[in-house]
């Protein structure tokens, strides 16, 4: 009795643990809708998603809104989760602060930063060569956009 006791506490936590884990979600392009700004979330080569430590989910309709958002949240909100989408590969979601950010006039973002995000640094020089631009980091981009 002792160890069934034992064994469904160690579950219960197990449990807890688990529930308590943060997580990305799928974005529901064409329905969910932006943290910041209400629009509703189309365009798969510039949306974004923050996850905080709680498991809280937001999603962006622009890397620049999800920057912003971060930007006015991060002294009381910690976040577990930084994910932008890869320019190259709409849709496809990484991990911010290893992404190759690029502003360009000639690529529009939702917002009008004209900021996108690669994961191929490369890729990222490449667009450059060809666009014109500027290329920062995660730490960069964020400082940009504070001024």
């Amino acid at each position: 009795m002792k160890n069934a006791c034992k064994l469904f506490g160690i579950s219960l936590l197990l449990i807890g643990i688990a529930a308590c884990t943060p997580k990305a979600e799928p974005i529901e392009y064409g329905s969910d809708l932006c943290a910041f700004c209400q629009m509703t979330i189309v365009d798969p080569q510039h949306a974004a998603e923050a996850v905080t430590q709680k498991g809280r989910v937001y999603k962006f309709d622009a890397i620049e809104c999800m920057i912003d958002y971060v930007l006015q949240h991060e002294q009381e909100t910690p976040f577990a989760i930084l994910l932008v989408a890869d320019y190259t590969r709409p849709g496809k979601l990484m991990d911010a602060h290893a992404a190759s950010f690029l502003i360009s006039p000639n690529i529009p973002s939702p917002m009008g930063a004209f900021l996108s995000a690669f994961s191929d640094k490369e890729e990222a020089q490449k667009i450059k060569t060809q666009k014109g631009g500027e290329l920062l980091n995660w730490e960069q981009v964020k400082q940009k956009r504070k001024r």
